[in-house]
């Protein structure tokens, strides 16, 4: 039998039972795609992460959800680092300690913040990948999709796929009344959508925090055999971030985007956008991650 360690942590939160739960299995390195793809499916969170060695970096990991492995996402990154710093394999050091981990296309850069507060977990910064701006989607066409008509977005907003490592839909609406009644109608027809499409998953966001530190509020929504509804999202964030920089959304490049409270687990990612709006360099986002649960994998 084989036997790894695992943690189940929650990122972007500094609080038990916040924020978005990840699986992290240490020592993956001679777990196979189809074995990590059939634990995602057991530990049956939006995505688990299996940490390897890495010739090219400090670290090697890869991100599964249920149905499949993605290039890029945040919240399994906040919850990769805060394991290896929970297991001592990263020290942290003051004032910062920097590192890359090696994801499916190549190395990412990684920092690590001594927490402002005494006693709270240290703030992981992870620096996406430059912005790509893809397809326009035809508002007529989308917006039902979600129960929503074309007068629910922003006036003259987009709806467009943008990556900063993996490609989302990016809907910006009115307000939180219209991000509330967001919800697919039709799972089947969506998925037929996406297959004959670009993005990986939906975003969908609006300007005003879920409280008054936050400057943006979103939901991520799935389909099965993926998670209904994603509490909190850190590459999606990345790509909402890039869209609202570069279509003039934002009036500084720093910003607190919120999501999952009307889950029950509340989220807060620090977001930096780097470059003018029309080249937009990187994103950085930057969350705290909480260790809830220590375990052994036995295969």
């Amino acid at each position: 039998m084989r036997s790894y360690p695992f943690l189940l942590v929650d990122a972007f939160t500094d609080t038990a039972l916040g924020g978005n739960p990840c699986a992290v299995v240490l020592d993956a390195d001679d777990l196979s795609a189809e074995e990590m793809q059939r634990l995602a499916r057991e530990f049956n969170q939006s995505e688990t992460a299996f940490v390897r060695r890495s010739a090219v970096a400090d670290f090697g990991v890869r991100y599964f959800t249920p149905a499949e492995e993605i290039p890029l996402a945040g919240h399994p990154t906040i919850a990769t680092i805060t394991a290896l710093l929970h297991t001592g394999r990263l020290a942290a050091q003051a004032p910062r300690t920097e590192l890359h981990l090696e994801l499916l296309h190549g190395p990412i850069a990684i920092a690590v913040v001594p927490a402002a507060v005494a006693g709270t977990p240290e703030q992981v910064l992870m620096t996406q990948r430059k912005p790509v701006f893809s397809l326009l989607h035809d508002p007529a066409v989308v917006l039902p999709l979600f129960g929503l008509t074309p007068a629910d977005l922003v006036p003259g907003s987009p709806v467009q796929t943008v990556s900063t490592g993996t490609p989302q839909l990016m809907l910006l609406l009115r307000d939180q009344d219209v991000l509330r009644r967001a919800h697919l109608p039709d799972p089947a027809a969506f998925a037929r959508y996406r297959a004959g499409s670009d993005f990986f998953s939906p975003h969908l966001f609006c300007l005003g925090g879920a409280t008054p530190a936050g400057h943006t509020f979103a939901r991520h929504f799935g389909t099965p055999p993926d998670v209904a509804e994603d509490p909190v999202t850190g590459s999606a964030t990345g790509g909402m971030a890039a869209y609202l920089w570069h279509h003039g959304y934002l009036q500084t490049p720093d910003f607190v985007a919120e999501q999952g409270h009307w889950l029950g687990r509340a989220g807060t990612v620090q977001v930096t956008v780097a470059g003018p709006r029309e080249d937009i360099e990187s994103v950085t986002i930057g969350g705290q991650g909480v260790v809830v649960v220590e375990g052994k994998l036995t295969l």
